[in-house]
C-alpha cells in the first residue's frame, strides 16, 4: 500500500532558505495526504498528528562539521553516515520541526527538521520510503 505515487510526489521540491550549522542536519519530512484512499478529506488535525509522527526524512543539508570529531575535525571513523539526497528514519520526537510553503500547493506546507547528525538511526532504500507503515 501506498500513500504517494512517486518520491517526487512525497517530497515535493521546495525553498527553505536554511543552512544548517555545526553537526546538524536538515531534513524535508515525508508529506501528509490531504484525503484518504477512498476520497475522504483529512481534517487539518489529523494532518498535523501524521504530519508530528512522521519518522522518514530526506537529507537536503549538512553542517560543515556533520559526521565529524568535534575536537579534531577529521571524519568519524565509520565514515559519513548519509549524503544530500539520501533517505533517512529519525526519532518521532527529536530535533526542530516547522514548516515552509509549498511551491506547489498554496494550500499547503512542507514539513522540515534539523537535528544532530548523532540522531540519525537509519538509511532507507529508496524503493522501500513509499511503502513504509508507521505504528501509531
Amino acid at each position: 500500500m501506498k500513500d504517494f505515487e512517486t518520491l517526487d510526489e512525497a517530497f515535493p521540491q521546495c525553498v527553505h532558505g536554511i543552512t544548517p550549522l555545526g553537526a546538524r542536519v536538515l531534513l524535508q519530512l515525508k508529506s501528509v495526504k490531504k484525503a484518504s484512499k477512498g476520497g475522504i478529506i483529512l481534517v487539518e488535525e489529523t494532518r498535523e498528528t501524521e504530519r508530528a509522527q512522521s519518522m522518514i526524512g530526506k537529507v537536503l543539508a549538512l553542517g560543515p562539521i556533520a559526521f565529524k570529531n568535534r575536537d579534531t575535525l577529521s571524519e568519524w571513523g565509520e565514515g559519513i553516515w548519509c549524503q544530500v539526497g539520501d533517505y533517512v528514519r529519525v526519532p518521532r520526537w527529536s530535533g526542530d520541526r516547522f514548516t515552509v510553503p509549498n511551491p506547489n500547493d498554496a494550500e499547503d506546507q512542507v514539513s522540515l527538521q534539523i537535528l544532530n547528525d548523532f540522531e540519525l538511526w537509519a538509511k532507507v532504500d529508496p524503493d522501500q520510503v513509499l511503502t513504509m507503515r508507521q505504528f501509531v
